[in-house]
C-alpha cells in the first residue's frame, strides 16, 4: 500500500520514533534533538503542525495528559508506515553496499 505521505519527511519520521513512547510536544523536541544529535531542532509550529497531520491521518493518538500538556503517542498503523519506511530505506542503503570497490573515487 503506497500512501500519499509516503516517503515520510526527516520531520515526520523522527516525530514517529520519538513517539514510540508516551511523550508531550517539548519532550518530544527534547528527544529529537537527542536522537539526531542536535542535527534536527524543531521549532514549536512545525513540530505541531506535524503532530495535527499524523493525528489527522491515524498514525499518531493522544496517550493523556500531564497537567496542560497533551502526550501523544505511536499507533499501530503509525508503526507500520514506520516499518514499511524502514524498508524502504534499507533498501536504498543496499545500493550504496560496495560501490565503494566498484569506482575509483
Amino acid at each position: 500500500m503506497k500512501h500519499k505521505l509516503l516517503p515520510l519527511s526527516e520531520t515526520m519520521h523522527y516525530i514517529l520514533l520519538a513517539l514510540r513512547e508516551p511523550l508531550h510536544g517539548y519532550a518530544v523536541m527534547q528527544k529529537i534533538e537527542s536522537m539526531s544529535k542536535g542535527t534536527v531542532i524543531l521549532a514549536a509550529g512545525t513540530l505541531y503542525g506535524a503532530i495535527e497531520n499524523l493525528k489527522k491521518h491515524g498514525w499518531i493518538e493522544p496517550a493523556g495528559n500531564s497537567g496542560r500538556r497533551k502526550a501523544y503517542v505511536i499507533t499501530s498503523e503509525g508503526s507500520t508506515i514506520l516499518k514499511m519506511e524502514q524498508e524502504r530505506l534499507l533498501r536504498i542503503l543496499s545500493l550504496y553496499e560496495g560501490s565503494e570497490s566498484d569506482e575509483e573515487v
